[in-house]
């Protein structure tokens, strides 16, 4: 039987997980693969970000972003295909889709890279910028590494499953600006600040947005916004999570509106924090997510060749 189609995500507190008792975590992990296996998103409160962080970030990225586009540009760099660093207005536009998304945005990874993996890039104009977003990087890092715990023991598989194949992942930090549009009559047709999407990897824990906008597809066809409150993140599957489990937990189509016409002129800033694996994680679907019923849908991959593919899709790596 279908599961119930919902009108908002579920909210689940992430301290019944690391702090409650046994009972609370099985609740909690049952409550989480339910809301996975249902609509792939779910919001989260006691994920260990602050008030504060949240706020001293959120300043240094409408800082950043107001600086003139010839400073941003100097922290732009073609040959890290925007895996670090600024990625300007134009430059990113979702799959399957012809127009840009409205945005600009700023990528921080992996604070002590490993291999190939290109060190980070910080506007030597705002030196709390590398403070701020490096803190709320392992912040973010911190809570996605429990909530993998338990969407592995949902899973059946050991709770350290996903322990080796994040240490030194290649997780994402994206400081997001939806810029003003002044002239909404000037936009290209079909564009928009975020086009119709799934993420690449893990899993997304989205901190709160300074304006509405995020909807997510339900599978009867239906767009429902997002909302959350100020307290909560929202946590999102992405598509490595989704292949490994052969959609039996959902990464869900989402996008981010325009909004009415009167507040075009008006930005809005987002930060989602993208969580990767290591580049030479299989994400072959697991033998107990593949059955008669539901047969494999995907071909045998690394994490490291699917962000390659999806990257030139995007048009960030050409």
């Amino acid at each position: 039987m279908e599961p119930a189609l919902l009108n908002q995500v579920p909210s689940l507190d992430l301290a019944d997980f690391t702090s409650g008792n046994a009972e609370q975590k099985k609740q909690f992990v049952a409550d989480l693969g339910e809301a996975f296996n249902n609509i792939g998103f779910v919001a989260i409160k006691n994920h260990g970000l602050s008030d504060s962080l949240r706020n001293d970030l959120y300043e240094t990225v409408q800082a950043f972003f107001s600086l003139p586009d010839e400073v941003k540009k100097k922290y732009e760099f073609a040959e890290l295909f925007g895996q670090r660093g600024y990625i300007g207005k134009g430059k990113e536009t979702a799959k399957g889709f012809k127009v840009a998304d409205l945005k600009e945005f700023y990528h921080i990874g992996q604070p002590d890279p490993i291999g190939s993996m290109p060190s980070n890039v910080f506007p030597a104009e705002l030196p709390e910028f590398e403070k701020h977003t490096l803190e709320v990087y392992r912040t973010f890092e911190n809570a996605g590494k429990m909530l993998l715990r338990a969407i592995a023991i949902y899973l059946n598989l050991p709770e350290d499953y996903f322990e080796d194949k994040i240490r030194n992942g290649d997780s994402l930090l994206r400081a997001l600006h939806y810029f003003p549009i002044p002239n909404p009559e000037l936009v290209p047709e079909g564009a928009v600040r975020a086009a119709a999407h799934g993420d690449i990897n893990l899993i997304t824990l989205l901190m709160g947005a300074s304006a509405e906008g995020l909807e997510v597809l339900r599978r009867d066809g239906e767009w429902i916004p997002i909302t959350a409150l100020p307290d909560q993140i929202v946590v999102n599957v992405g598509d490595m999570l989704d292949r490994l489990t052969n959609h039996k937990l959902k990464s869900t189509i989402h996008r981010v509106v325009n909004p009415p016409r009167e507040k075009m002129g008006t930005s809005r800033y987002s930060i989602p924090f993208f969580m990767h694996p290591r580049a030479d994680m299989d994400l072959t679907s697991l033998d107990s997510c593949v059955s008669q019923e539901f047969p494999k849908l995907y071909t045998n991959m690394t994490a490291g060749e699917f962000l390659d593919e999806r990257l030139r899709e995007l048009g960030l790596k050409k």
